[in-house]
């Protein structure tokens, strides 16, 4: 079969590799869509440290069932159309034992600590597959894992309708989380310095958007929100001057949630966050939220399709991987279809 490795950062191809055997408990999946993700572009930079070499990548995927055990847990069959959750958890620390398996302690993500699926063929613990509606489009099931990590974001914040949602971050997490805010029936306000971005989160039908470089965001959004300021602010862009300006954004009493992976600590003052009594909260990944995910792109409650830059095959993934390293503003997603 055909894969896209990377033998070192910076050096990426599509290989010929034996076609994969499954183990015990698990399926054998034909792939038919992987989505690209930043995180890829950053295990080909190299400045994603949690990467080991050489590695197969690709985590947003989705396939068609060719083998499977007869006795796996959901009732799953040769045949059936599946989206991958690639979070693999041991299922016995503490994070586990309550449910929140995306905080293991020895968490393995595809693509980073072990071998993804970028590739013709997968092998996935059975239980770890979430099964699609029959006539989903393959390009917008690709792109569930990343709706997973906007919701889980929302989630954790708990957004609720009529509340104002402050995004800072209009890359495809930031757009996401904007449109769950919506669906949600609460009020969307994306902040980004590219305006082309913000454009294009107008577009969208984003409700409100701030270029932080041209206008003061504080300012704007007391503005919008009639001097309350967002009940939840949700960062999406990593970047420490970004989580700092959370605490000027939110409402007292206000939720932060921190999706964006910043490079390095941030320091931050204390004393905001008794004033204010401001719950702030990490979103890592996601859990349990392939569902809901799946059910509100099926439904164009959340229209993933409006991101997607365009669609590839397998052996041009190499070449895509590195202008979207050298030109990442010409790119929102882009998703590798097998045939």
């Amino acid at each position: 079969m055909k894969a896209i490795k990377l033998a070192e950062p910076r050096q990426v191809d599509c290989v010929e590799l034996e076609k994969p055997v499954p183990g015990p408990g698990q399926a054998l999946i034909r792939i038919k869509t992987a989505g690209i993700c930043g995180s890829d572009i950053g295990a080909f930079r190299g400045t994603n440290k949690l990467v080991s070499y050489p590695r197969i990548i690709g985590h947003e995927l989705a396939g068609i069932i060719e083998e499977i055990p007869a006795d796996n847990p959901k009732g799953l069959k040769v045949g059936d159309k599946v989206i991958v959750d690639p979070y693999l958890y041991c299922g016995t620390c503490y994070p586990c034992s309550i449910g929140r398996t995306n905080c293991c302690t020895s968490l393995k993500v595809l693509g980073v600590h072990i071998d993804g699926g970028m590739a013709e063929y997968y092998c996935h613990p059975a239980d770890m597959l979430v099964k699609m509606p029959e006539d989903m489009d393959w390009t917008d099931a690709a792109m569930a894992e990343p709706l997973t990590i906007s919701l889980h974001g929302i989630h954790r914040g708990g957004l609720k309708a009529g509340e104002y949602c402050a995004i800072i971050g209009a890359g495809p997490i930031g757009l996401l989380a904007g449109m769950i805010a919506q669906a949600y029936g609460a009020h969307a306000i994306l902040l980004d310095l590219v305006q082309e971005r913000l454009d294009f989160a107008r577009e969208l039908g984003i409700e409100y958007v701030i270029n932080s470089r041209e206008e003061n965001p504080v300012e704007r959004v007391s503005e919008i929100t009639g001097g309350t300021m967002a009940q939840q602010v949700m960062e999406c862009s990593g970047a420490n001057v970004a989580v700092l300006q959370t605490l000027d954004l939110v409402s007292h009493a206000g939720r932060i949630t921190l999706t964006g992976w910043p490079p390095k600590e941030t320091p931050i003052p204390t004393d905001v966050i008794t004033r204010k009594e401001i719950d702030i909260r990490g979103a890592r990944t996601s859990a349990g939220e392939f569902e809901e995910a799946i059910e509100l792109i099926y439904t164009k409650k959340v229209d993933v399709a409006k991101i997607l830059t365009k669609t590839i095959g397998l052996e041009e993934a190499p070449e895509t991987i590195r202008d979207i390293e050298k030109n990442p503003g010409n790119y929102m997603k882009v998703v590798v279809k097998m045939d």
